[in-house]
């Protein structure tokens, strides 16, 4: 049995659902479906998500929302229009639509969460009535019948370990296609809570550990995961097969076709993972494998980076013989929830690097201000527009003088690097550069590995 999720660019208009349809019906091991809320159809356009937010904010405005909730159901009428579909068929979504005003919800963000989620829940209902209607054994299944539990907030959930089993013991028929909606699932009080965004992934790698799949086909809108990002470099080599590790590693840094915690459920179930093109099935796509068995084909699967970090550089003489030192400033980000990303370290220094979309300036100017009142350190200083890249390989392990390799193309353009951590797997090393300069580090990187290893050197 295969697990096949799409995207919402697979789904956003007609056309589109008609090459996924295609998809779904060309195999009879493809037997779940997960949806997305329909997309972009083009640069300008809208995602139904999005209009699902502005719904919810108008109603916690208190305005009736009418507007952009008939701006929503068109999208679905479109679709349904586009395969022939009465419009009695499509009408239930919109009364749907306008009832979710009418539930009541603990508090606004459970609201928020339950508008957004519907962007999937109509898709999946409106993809099943289609594939009824061309004569397909289709049904849809909410998250609730399936077992789908979670815990956390209503906009972060996580999934409750009891859904796995529930999952084993959902009933089906083996010739049916379970069409089931992505992004969310039910919490014990029986509210919808979703995932993070880009959630629908997390359903899928959900469902293919409760079904025990074969397979995860994960299709989106590119024929495979590049080794570099190609708006950095022209045209990076496709990545055939890899592991669950390096993609994590990768999409922790900055890779954009999975959310960094996407696939925790599917590897954890050991599930192959196939990416692939909607509008082109017949490529290979990326296999993401366990390690177990794997042989790397190159030095380096991937490079990737991420503009959105800061860090925080103290400098203080004994540093390391100052007990509590550390404890003392971790003491100070608790007090704040605030997490860090990486502690790098010296005899005499520290650098605590954060995520800056978790920051703003106020929150800056406190923490610095404790932390100097707190330790006294020599020197404290902000540094706002910091890089970190990730690159990424199982065959790093059987390579020696990696990282010279890697500074040897990186100093040659000039480039300064704040920061060199090896991962204690050695498949992984992670370099602190300033945020101007990240790009030029990545292409001067692949250039000298992918180039070089095309030429067989």
């Amino acid at each position: 049995m295969k697990v096949v999720k799409f995207g919402g660019s697979s789904l956003a208009s007609g056309p589109a659902v008609e090459n996924a349809l295609k998809i779904i019906t060309a195999e009879a091991e493809r037997q779940v479906v997960v949806t997305s809320a329909p997309g972009k159809r083009f640069d300008d356009d809208i995602k139904v998500t999005d209009l699902l937010i502005k719904y919810a904010h108008e109603i916690n405005h208190g305005r009736n929302g009418l507007e952009v909730a008939d701006r929503i159901f068109q999208r679905y009428v479109e679709i349904g229009e586009y395969f022939n579909l009465p419009l009695e068929e499509i009408l239930p979504l919109k009364e749907i639509l306008l009832n979710l005003p009418k539930e009541h919800y603990p508090n606004k963000n459970y609201l928020q969460a339950t508008f957004k989620a519907h962007g999937e829940r109509l898709n999946a209902k409106l993809i099943a009535k289609i594939l009824q209607s061309q004569g397909v054994k289709a049904r849809y299944v909410d998250p609730k019948d399936a077992g789908i539990i979670v815990t956390g907030s209503p906009n972060n959930a996580s999934v409750n370990p009891e859904s796995y089993q529930l999952l084993e013991n959902f009933a089906y028929d083996a010739d049916e296609k379970l069409i089931f909606p992505g992004f969310y699932g039910y919490t014990l009080a029986g509210h919808i809570a979703t995932f993070s965004r880009g959630g629908s992934d997390i359903t899928g790698a959900i469902l293919a550990r409760g079904f025990h799949a074969d397979l995860y086909e994960n299709f989106t809108d590119v024929d495979a995961i590049f080794s570099a990002n190609p708006k950095v470099v022209d045209q990076p080599q496709p990545i055939h097969t890899m592991t669950y590790r390096e993609m994590r590693e990768l999409s922790y840094a900055g890779f954009s076709v999975f959310h960094d915690e996407a696939l925790i459920p599917a590897i954890q179930g050991q599930i192959p993972i196939n990416v692939k093109n909607t509008q082109h099935p017949e490529k290979r796509g990326t296999m993401i494998v366990p390690e177990k068995g794997f042989k790397p084909e190159t030095v380096i699967t991937g490079i990737a980076s991420g503009k959105h970090f800061g860090a925080l550089y103290l400098h203080k003489y004994l540093l390391n013989k100052e007990v509590g030192f550390t404890l003392r400033i971790l003491q100070i980000l608790n007090k704040y929830k605030l997490s860090y990303e990486h502690m790098p370290t010296g005899i005499d220094d520290l650098t605590l690097i954060f995520d800056r979309d978790t920051l703003n300036d106020e929150l800056i100017d406190q923490i610095c201000n404790e932390i100097q009142n707190e330790v006294s350190p020599d020197h404290l200083e902000w540094i706002s527009n910091y890089a970190i890249i990730m690159l990424v390989g199982e065959g790093m392990r059987d390579r020696i003088g990696v990282i010279r390799d890697i500074a040897t193309p990186v100093a040659r353009e000039g480039i300064s690097l704040r920061m060199v951590n090896q991962g204690a797997s050695e498949i992984s090393i992670m370099l602190g550069t300033a945020a101007k300069d990240a790009d030029r580090a990545v292409a001067a990187i692949y250039d000298y590995f992918f180039k070089q290893e095309a030429q067989g050197e």
